[in-house]
């Protein structure tokens, strides 16, 4: 697609933002680099995913790329590969990217300086790196070769795209996402606990593609003793996430299904005599600070996120669920509302209590979607820290 230079000045609605046609281009073409950089959805964790395009002249693109898989070539490379495949010469050329381009030495070389050989002489980046390897380096090395560059380039679509790596390296946590199925009266189970099944089965499909979007999936060891999940991906593909069990006592029994294959327990130091049974059927137990017999919620993020976690679902129970917001550390939510009443029993925020309605948690970008016969409605905290 080309642009013609000498668009004039369009007016956008956007807090009076006046829009150029060089920001119309570029807003294009980083939208083009957002689209390629989810391809690397699957496999490029525990790497951000990244998207380049690689354009010359009024809009002719010469080459494009995105980060694949973890170790492979970086967008910004995998683009000006493509270019060369093309047989284009990129000299001069204005190399659109998600995210900064990196400045060090990791798996593979730092693309900042592969930039700046290449000739390019532009570079119009979504946002910074806040990996504290990069965090400016990259724009550094580009400015100081001469290439022009303009940053914040559609940020916060291209800092959602990868909010678990952003979380990691700003507040050391995962992004956290608290996944609930209620009745239409937020009950989360019967009185007798009984919870199987409150949504159709269109619903239980998507939650395990919210699962497969996920290094981590978290519930509490009364989910485990109650419900006995496997808490894989099963209904749709993609890979399953990192299985964490938060388990103070270590109550949750080596027969236990959601122990097959391996998972992590995470347990209070000093409580409960059950970690050699659950190490002899090749389960980790992790020992963290805690109190009365239950783990610290930042001790266990921590740990998580030392251990690569960017993003995790928590598909705990009521007390589980009310643990998180209690303590604020909850970022998205996914609840599935059914289209029945259940009547008495838990329900989500159970065990939490406020005095004011100013008090209670609220959302913000929130959507709702038909789940087949059920809803899906998602947000995002406001007591979620802005990335």
């Amino acid at each position: 697609m080309y642009f013609n230079s000498k668009w004039p000045v369009a007016k956008t609605g956007g807090a009076g933002k006046i829009m150029t046609a060089k920001n119309v281009m570029d807003e294009y073409y980083m939208r083009r680099a957002l689209s390629l950089a989810w391809r690397g959805l699957d496999e490029a964790r525990p790497n951000p995913m990244v998207g380049c395009v690689l354009v010359k002249g009024s809009g002719q693109v010469v080459g494009e790329g995105w980060h694949a898989r973890c170790g492979g070539s970086h967008a910004e490379i995998a683009a000006l590969t493509d270019a060369a495949r093309r047989g284009e010469d990129v000299r001069g050329a204005t190399a659109y990217v998600t995210l900064e381009p990196c400045s060090h030495f990791g798996k593979t070389p730092p693309c900042a300086p592969r930039l700046v050989e290449e000739g390019i002489a532009r570079v119009v980046a979504g946002s910074a790196d806040p990996n504290p390897k990069v965090a400016g380096r990259g724009f550094e090395i580009l400015r100081s070769a001469g290439v022009q560059v303009t940053t914040s380039c559609l940020e916060v679509e291209c800092k959602r795209l990868n909010r678990g790596f952003f979380r990691r390296h700003t507040l050391n946590r995962p992004w956290i996402t608290l996944k609930a199925a209620t009745g239409l009266d937020g009950r989360m189970a019967l009185p007798s606990g009984e919870s199987k099944w409150i949504t159709g089965e269109t619903a239980r499909t998507w939650a395990h593609l919210l699962r497969a979007g996920h290094d981590g999936i978290l519930v509490g060891a009364g989910t485990v003793l109650a419900d006995d999940p496997e808490l894989t991906v099963r209904h749709t593909c993609g890979k399953s996430p990192l299985r964490v069990i938060l388990d103070g006592g270590l109550s949750i029994p080596s027969t236990a299904r959601v122990l097959k294959g391996g998972c992590l327990v995470l347990t209070a130091e000093g409580g409960g005599e059950g970690q050699e049974a659950l190490e002899r059927v090749g389960v980790e137990v992790c020992r963290l600070p805690g109190k009365d017999g239950r783990v610290d919620l930042s001790a266990a993020l921590k740990e998580l996120a030392r251990r690569g976690v960017q993003s995790l679902m928590v598909e705990g129970g009521p007390r589980t669920l009310s643990a998180f917001m209690g303590a604020g550390l909850c970022d998205g939510l996914a609840l599935f509302t059914a289209a029945s009443v259940m009547g008495e029993g838990p329900g989500l925020g159970s065990g939490l209590r406020f005095d004011f309605m100013g008090e209670a948690l609220r959302l913000r970008e929130t959507r709702a979607r038909r789940a087949g016969n059920d809803l899906l409605v998602e947000g995002v905290f406001e007591c979620s820290p802005a990335l």
